[in-house]
Order: structure tokens, then C-alpha cells, then sequence
């Protein structure tokens, strides 16, 4: 017994503690972390040039690659486009001119001495000076012309105009290497003011060789007037005083050459997303090794983890939200224990995990040629409505509207947030729910895997059209794996609905249509152990049928609750009002409190032969809560007669409970009552059923018992005039045929009461007993073997 409670509190906790609640929504948060970002949990393989890939790789997004061999080709272009950089010395004359100025008038004071010997020493002592500032190394030869000369100015001023013209045209050290630029020309700059031109036009600058030769053409003119000896003087001078004032700029030019080098952006083109990138069992290229690291790259820049990190956030909010939308509604019984929470929870994980099993499913199937289909087509025959369409047939169409929301945004992350995804899987989901709210037969899973494959056409289309991809062939395989999509939802959701019914103990309309069969073996039992039982339960369901439709209540489950609510009496019939036929009230030899135990021990065993024929928890749950806490009021003032008031504990006499918690029990109590209750009309007249009714009703009402189920006033309202509808039929006028006196005694001689459960007040009658053979001789009679 211990053991028995501590179980029976273990499971209570289980099934109410917001705990449990919370750690299912992190389970399934975590979930669809491992799913959304594998790489959380899985090290992605790392490749080496030739490796054998073991998986396929697609691009889970657009991503850009960098093409090298484009990005090398626009690098030599930026390099050769940088022109090859000359230093121009613009003032090389002006400075050579001041040099031999310098130099000649170093040496030609002398000439004022009046002593030749003192002169001449003199001048030869100012050779060294003269070399120095005119640069150059002077021969004796030619020091001894100059001195002959008086070191006249006119020769210095002839040597710097024949060197300026030269100079002035160019003069380059090495032509051979300047003539390679020919064609893109160079970039002359002037040294000091560093101003810049291009010249393209290589060969007007002399070499150092020619503008030596050049001297020769361009004295001419100049040396008029001079001697032989005087003009080849000024010619060697100025062949020797000749230096390049164009020179190559090595450094500057690579450094330009860098700059551009630099300025020059990288290549890339586009990798589209689903795109493959590697197929398992290929070798590894370098063009894919470029594009496996361009995808890490990609990864780390964007940090996927804090991505995956927000993805996880937005499902965690989406589900949080969904779950307080709904759960705060007060009317709503459906997620207020853990049991409905976690089977949301499980079918949550399923249709999450469902995408990537379809996935290895689509490539496992070998299309090549042609005719092949498009990766990106794949998605449409995901039977992902399948689970919209369970949540709908076990928790109804509400709560499956807000879930198709959660797993279309989920698998929309899923394939990196693409909107057209979500609203394809959004909207398949909502009208699969819808088509599969009322399902009360099998086919119905036929015909609404059916018509979701003719929506799943229509969507797909709609996407093609969005995305601008509506290619012949590629609208064919969208629409072939949009129907496999929809029919395979149906094919799913029939399957797995009775392995669901099983693990979580739900009992759908279909189950109950089953169940409402009258020739199954625990019903056939109660007709023939307990027919009056049996009779009023038949009535009491159609009364709360007929009363369940019109308040909106389930019909199929109120029916079957009134057929099964009261099979506990099968333990004890002949101890209930309705069975006793021709024999004792067996009450009128029991003390009143055992009367009420026995009464009240029809619930109890009722819940065990349910349990034992697994008639479903709906039905358990009626059987348990169809009398509340109501008081057994006959016994209880009999006892009081007995006893006394104050000896009498009211407790005693009251249904343990609990009170209806749905309205379909509400409705099967206010049946049970009011059925037994207008057996006890001796002229059922309308307006006696109708004034019955209506008293029973409310005093059940006022009395709490229907706190619970959610029946409002206007409920109570239509119940009553269902009710009322009902029983005129039942007790409509019949013509009267004439009777035996026999009959009218044994007719005027019937004791009633109010209520079926309750026997018969005042003095009980001595019925003869019947042995076994004359009752089966009466059940022969009447055609029941």
C-alpha cells in the first residue's frame, strides 16, 4: 500500500510540476540546437588535397570565393600598368656652369702678377684647385693651352653652352634600358619640384655615348672664331663634363609598383546555397579545398555560433510564447498537465529531426541524367504537415495552428532562415490541421493527404514564381515532390496516430466510434446481467449526444460516456432501482450506510473494468467524476430517521469525486440524473418533463458540481431544451390499450422513486423468488438464448 502511494504521488508530481516543464523545454530547445547547428556537437571534417570525402558538403548559404587566378591576373595588370619612374635633373647646366665659372676664376687673378716666373708658378701651383672645381682630371697639356689663354672666360661660358643644349635634350646613363619601356613610355619626374609628365617618346634622349658624339654637331657654331687647337680643347672638355640628368629611379618605381600591388581587391564569385560543394566518395581538388576553407572563413567571420546562439533564442521565445497564449486561456483543458506538454514535446522533436531524415532519404534514391531532380526541389515532398494534422486530431484544431507556426519558423531556421520555406510549411501545416479536425474515419486520412497534395501544387508553384525559378523542368519535380509531400503527411499521420494513442493513452473520435459499437463484449454484458442499466445508459447517451452538439461539445465522446459511466453496476445489478424485476429490494436488509457504500462502490469498480477492457482515460474519467461529490440523499436521511442527525457523518453519503472536469461529463451527469428522474413521472406530461428538468438542473448547478466543466449559463440553457426535446419523445402519449385487472394491480401496485441508484422507499414487497431454470426459460421465451 506504501509502495501504491508513493508511485501514485510520484506520477502526480510528474505529471504537475512546472520543473518537468522546464526541463522539457530546454530538452527540445537542445534539440533543435543539434539539428540547426551540427557543428555545436560534430567536428566537421578537415581535408586534404586527394582525401576521399566521406559525406556530402553542400553550401548552407550564399558565399563568396576568391578566384585567384583572376585576382594574380589583375596584379600583373595593376604592376605593369605602373610606368617606370626617371629622375630629371633640370638643374645639372645651371650647376655645371657655375663649376667652371669657379674654376676659371680661381686661376686667372694670377695673370695680374707682374713676374712671369712668380705668375707661371703660381698657376701650375692652382692646378689641383682648377681639377677640383671643375670636376674633372686636366691634362698638362691642356692646362698649358688654358695658361697660354689666360684661362679666358670666353672658354668656360663655350664649354657650358655646348653643355647645356646637350642637357638640356637629356641625357640618360643607360639607353639600352630605357628603350625596353617603349610603347607605355615612363613617368619623368623633376628632381626638387617633383613634378611629373609621361613620355613616350624614348628615343629623343641621347645615351651618354651619343651625347658625347653630339658635342662635336652642336660646337660647330659656338667654336667660330677659335683656333684649331683651341677648339678641340673646349670639345675634350666638354665630352669629359658630360653626365646623365635623366636616371632610372629603381626604388621609387617599386614602390609604386607595391602601392598598386595593394590597391588591387580580390576576385570573387558567388557559391549559391544548396550548391555542392563536395560529393562523398570523390577525391578532394584544390578548387574544392578552396571553397571547404572559403566556407570556414565564411563561418568564422559570421559567427555562426552567436547565429546559431539567436536561432536558439528566437525558437526558445516562439515556444514560450505559444505555450503562455495558450495555457492562459482559462477555458482551454488541453497542456494543463505535463502528459500534454511532453507529447507536444515529442512530436515537436520528430517533425524537427524529420527534414534531414528526408533529406538522406531523397539522395539515397539514385536520379541521374537529365531529367534529374533539382536539389533545391527536395524540400516540397517533406511530409512536415503530418504533424500538424497529429496535433490536431489529439489536442484539437487551435493548438495545431499554433504549432504549425513553431515548426515552420523552426525548419525555415533549419534551412537558414528562407522565408518562402516558412510559409509553405506554415500554410500546408494550418490546412492539414483543418482537414483532419473531424476525423471520425480512416479515410479521411486517404482524402486529406489528397487534397494537401493538390495545396502543396499550389504553394510550390507560388515559391517557384517568389524566387524566379520557374523553369520547365524544375516546376515538374516541384510539383511531383509537393504531392509526394502531401500524400506521404497522410500515409504518416495514419500510422503513427495509434502507436500515439498507445504511449500517451489518448483515445481519438475514430477509437471512440469503436468503442460506441454496442456489440462490443463489455456492453452486450451489461444488457444481459443488468438490462435496466444498459437501457438508461443507451438513453442518457443520446441525450447527452444530442445535447453535446449543440453546445459544442464533443458528441462521439459525451455518447460514448453515457454508454459506459455506469458498468460498475454489472458487479451488483439486482442493488440498483432499474434491475429489479419480479424480486426483493435487497436494500431493505442493509443497514443505510452499507446501502451508500454499495452505491458509491459502483464508481470504483466501474474505473477497474474499464481499465481492464482499456476503454481510454476519457472514458475512465467520466465513469470516476459522473456523480461528483453528490449526496446520496435517500440513504442519507434514512439514516438520519435511524440515527439521529447529529450521529449521521453527511461525508458518508457523498461520491468521493471528483467533479466533472469537462463538459462532456458535466453533460453525462446532468443525463444520468435527469434520465433516472423522469422514469418516476406518473403523467410525463411537457410541461412536468420541462419543470423537472429544469428543477434538476439547477439544483445541480447551485449545488458546485459544475464549477469545473466550463458549462455556462447559455450552455445550461440549450442542455435543458435538448433534453427536454428528447424525453417528449421518450414519453409521448401512447393510444391505451385495455389491461387485465391482474395487470392494473401489479401496474398501480409499482413503487418509484427519484433516482435509478436508489431503491425503492417505504415498505419493501416480498417478490417470489426465481431459481435459475424458471429464468432461463423466461430469457428462452423471449428469443436470448
Amino acid at each position: 500500500m506504501k509502495i501504491d502511494k508513493t508511485k501514485s504521488a510520484l506520477l502526480t508530481y510528474l505529471n504537475t510540476s512546472s520543473l518537468v516543464r522546464w526541463a522539457l523545454l530546454g530538452v527540445v530547445t537542445a534539440v533543435f540546437g543539434v539539428i540547426l547547428y551540427p557543428n555545436i556537437v560534430v567536428t566537421p571534417p578537415v581535408y586534404e588535397l586527394g582525401d576521399v570525402a566521406g559525406r556530402d558538403i553542400k553550401a548552407p548559404s550564399d558565399f563568396l570565393v576568391e578566384d585567384r587566378n583572376a585576382t594574380e591576373e589583375k596584379r600583373q595588370q595593376a604592376a605593369a600598368s605602373v610606368l617606370t619612374v626617371y629622375d630629371y635633373n633640370s638643374s645639372l647646366p645651371v650647376k655645371i656652369r657655375q663649376n667652371i665659372r669657379q674654376a676659371f676664376q680661381q686661376v686667372r687673378p694670377v695673370f695680374d702678377e707682374a713676374d712671369a716666373t712668380s705668375r707661371h708658378e703660381r698657376v701650375w701651383a692652382l692646378q689641383p684647385e682648377f681639377e677640383a672645381a671643375l670636376g674633372i682630371p686636366v691634362s698638362d697639356g691642356a692646362y698649358t693651352i688654358l695658361e697660354k689663354q689666360q684661362f679666358s672666360p670666353e672658354i668656360g661660358e663655350a664649354i657650358a653652352r655646348i653643355l647645356s643644349e646637350i642637357l638640356e635634350q637629356g641625357v640618360v646613363a643607360n639607353k639600352e634600358v630605357l628603350l625596353r619601356e617603349s610603347g607605355r613610355g615612363i613617368t619623368l619626374r623633376t628632381v626638387g619640384t617633383n613634378a611629373e609628365q609621361t613620355v613616350w617618346n624614348l628615343d629623343r634622349f641621347y645615351g651618354l655615348d651619343k651625347a658625347r658624339t653630339m658635342v662635336r654637331m652642336v660646337d660647330r657654331p659656338l667654336l667660330n672664331g677659335l683656333s684649331y687647337t683651341l677648339a678641340n680643347l673646349v670639345i675634350d672638355l666638354s665630352q669629359r663634363l658630360i653626365q646623365p640628368n635623366i636616371t632610372l629611379n629603381r626604388r621609387e618605381t617599386e614602390e609604386r609598383k607595391k602601392n598598386a600591388l595593394a590597391e588591387v581587391k580580390p576576385t570573387f564569385y558567388k557559391i549559391k546555397a544548396g550548391e555542392m560543394l563536395l560529393r562523398e566518395g570523390e577525391r578532394v581538388t584544390d578548387l574544392q579545398l578552396l571553397k571547404l576553407k572559403a566556407l570556414r572563413l565564411r563561418n568564422r567571420a559570421e559567427k555562426s555560433y552567436a547565429r546559431g546562439g539567436g536561432a536558439l533564442m528566437m525558437i526558445l521565445i516562439l515556444l514560450l510564447t505559444t505555450y503562455f497564449l495558450h495555457v492562459r486561456q482559462e477555458r482551454k483543458a488541453v497542456l494543463r498537465n505535463n502528459k500534454d506538454v511532453l507529447f507536444i514535446v515529442t512530436i515537436l522533436m520528430l517533425f524537427f529531426f524529420l527534414p534531414g531524415v528526408c533529406e538522406i532519404l531523397f539522395k539515397s534514391i539514385n536520379l541521374s541524367g537529365p531529367l534529374s531532380p533539382v536539389d533545391t526541389a527536395m524540400f516540397f515532398g517533406i511530409p512536415l504537415a503530418a504533424g500538424a494534422m497529429t496535433v490536431s486530431l489529439f489536442m484539437g484544431f487551435e493548438l495545431a495552428v499554433l504549432f504549425s507556426v513553431v515548426i515552420g519558423a523552426g525548419t525555415a531556421l533549419i534551412f537558414q532562415g528562407r522565408f518562402e520555406i516558412f510559409v509553405y510549411f506554415f500554410l500546408s501545416s494550418i490546412m492539414g490541421a483543418y482537414w483532419m479536425r473531424h476525423c471520425r474515419e480512416r479515410k479521411v486520412f486517404v482524402s486529406a493527404g489528397l487534397k494537401l497534395a493538390c495545396l502543396n501544387i499550389l504553394l510550390a508553384t507560388a515559391v517557384d514564381i517568389y524566387i524566379g525559378d520557374f523553369s520547365g523542368r524544375k516546376l515538374a519535380w516541384d510539383w511531383a515532390f509537393a504531392v509526394m509531400g502531401g500524400i506521404g503527411a497522410g500515409i504518416i499521420t495514419a500510422g503513427i496516430v495509434p502507436l500515439l494513442e498507445l504511449a500517451f493513452g489518448y483515445t481519438t473520435d475514430i477509437t471512440l466510434l469503436e468503442l460506441s459499437n454496442l456489440e462490443r463484449p463489455i456492453l452486450r454484458r451489461l444488457m444481459m446481467e443488468a438490462p435496466g442499466t444498459y437501457h438508461h445508459s443507451i438513453v442518457v447517451g443520446s441525450m447527452v449526444e444530442a445535447a453535446a452538439a449543440e453546445i459544442g461539445a464533443n458528441p462521439i465522446l459525451g455518447r460514448v460516456c453515457g454508454y459506459y459511466h455506469d458498468i460498475g453496476k454489472i458487479k451488483k445489478p439486482l442493488y440498483f432501482i432499474e434491475n429489479q424485476s419480479n424480486c426483493e429490494n435487497r436494500h431493505d436488509h442493509l443497514a443505510p450506510s452499507m446501502s451508500g457504500l454499495i452505491l458509491i462502490s459502483h464508481v470504483k469498480e466501474g474505473v477497474e473494468i474499464a481499465r481492464q477492457h482499456k476503454l481510454g482515460p476519457e472514458i475512465i474519467d467520466a465513469i470516476r467524476q459522473h456523480h461528483g461529490t453528490s449526496l446520496i440523499r435517500y440513504f442519507y436521511e434514512k439514516a438520519k430517521k435511524l440515527k439521529g442527525e447529529d450521529a449521521v457523518k453527511i461525508d458518508d453519503y457523498r461520491y468521493p469525486g471528483p467533479r466533472p472536469q469537462n463538459r462532456e461529463v458535466g453533460l453525462v451527469m446532468l443525463a444520468d440524473v435527469v434520465e433516472a428522474a423522469s422514469r418516476t413521472l406518473e403523467n410525463p406530461t411537457p410541461s412536468r418533463i420541462q419543470g423537472l428538468v429544469h428543477s434538476l438542473i439547477t439544483k445541480i448547478f447551485t449545488d458546485g458540481q459544475l464549477d469545473n466543466c466550463e458549462l455556462t449559463l447559455k450552455d445550461l440553457h440549450k442542455i435543458e431544451a435538448s433534453f427536454n426535446k428528447i424525453l417528449y419523445g421518450i414519453h409521448h402519449h401512447r393510444v391505451e390499450y385495455p389491461e387485465s385487472p391482474q395487470n392494473e394491480k401489479d401496474r398501480s401496485g409499482k413503487e418509484k422513486h427519484g433516482r435509478t441508484d436508489h431503491p425503492a422507499a417505504g415498505k419493501t414487497r416480498d417478490f417470489p423468488r426465481l431459481h435459475s431454470k424458471d429464468r432461463t426459460d423466461n430469457i428462452r421465451r423471449i428469443g436470448v438464448s
